[in-house]
């Protein structure tokens, strides 16, 4: 029986693609058949030398260091998965938020997809195929002021630069599309709502609830798994989704209230 999905024979580039979602989604990529280069800062152990460069993508130095390793080690790339993000940003709202502060959200949210989309995708446009996938958060449109400003603000940042990619690339068959998660169950989640729930003095379901309160809620009950995300990717990332370019896809469990 044939397959559903597939990514057989296609060249990936997964940024932050050895843990939570980026893990998942290399792994999924791979069964499906994918040749995959995932990147990250430190190789882990499960990672052979041959499927992974360690480069510090908030630096152009960098990005071009990943840039140059697909094109040796892929002879060029069909997919690019942009899921490098995070906060680091202290709480406290925009006052507490420095020059630094501000500087860092940018690095880390906006400007790694748009120094690898400027050495690479020109490849693709020469080809006339390929699909680029901006991994923004529904902080975007729903910024939580106490402790995301500065992240919400670069998210929104990669989106409208991901839109406006979308409408250049297409006539010439490279597709865009953005993925907009909403909090995931990754390790790092998981550490922090065990940290919530022990000052709380709860369990584990109690931290969780603290968050997902914090959002206002998730009418599904649950945040959303990697897995999950990676199966949205793998599927905007074939050739299933043939006509799908220049969208946002949300995968949140219903946080965002409104239409």
């Amino acid at each position: 029986m044939t397959s559903f999905l597939a990514l057989e024979g296609k060249r990936a580039l997964i940024t932050a693609g050895t843990k939570g979602a980026g893990g998942a989604t290399t792994a999924l990529f791979r069964s499906l058949g994918a040749r995959v280069l995932a990147t990250a800062r430190s190789r882990p152990d499960s990672l052979p030398e041959d499927l992974f460069v360690a480069a510090d993508l908030k630096t152009a130095e960098g990005c071009a260091i990943v840039a140059q390793a697909v094109r040796e080690r892929l002879g060029g790339v069909d997919i690019i998965v942009h899921m490098l993000g995070g906060s680091s940003a202290p709480g406290g709202g925009f006052a507490a938020l420095g020059e630094a502060d501000w500087q860092e959200e940018l690095n880390s949210n906006l400007f790694p997809a748009v120094r690898l989309d400027k050495l690479l995708v020109p490849q693709m446009v020469a080809q006339r195929r390929g699909v680029v996938i901006h991994v923004t958060s529904i902080q975007r449109t729903l910024p939580l002021p106490e402790s995301t400003t500065a992240y919400a603000a670069a998210k929104a940042a990669l989106s409208t630069y991901s839109k406006a990619l979308s409408k250049e690339v297409a006539p010439q068959g490279v597709r865009v599309v953005r993925v907009s998660p909403g909090w995931i169950e990754t390790e790092a989640s998981v550490r922090l709502a065990e940290r919530l729930a022990a000052q709380a003095n709860t369990d584990y379901e109690g931290g969780k609830k603290i968050i997902m309160d914090s959002l206002g809620g998730i009418p599904l009950g649950r945040p959303s798994k990697p897995e999950e995300v990676a199966n949205l990717i793998a599927f905007l990332a074939s050739d299933r989704a043939a006509s799908i370019t220049g969208t946002e896809h949300v995968i949140d469990g219903g946080t965002i209230p409104t239409v």
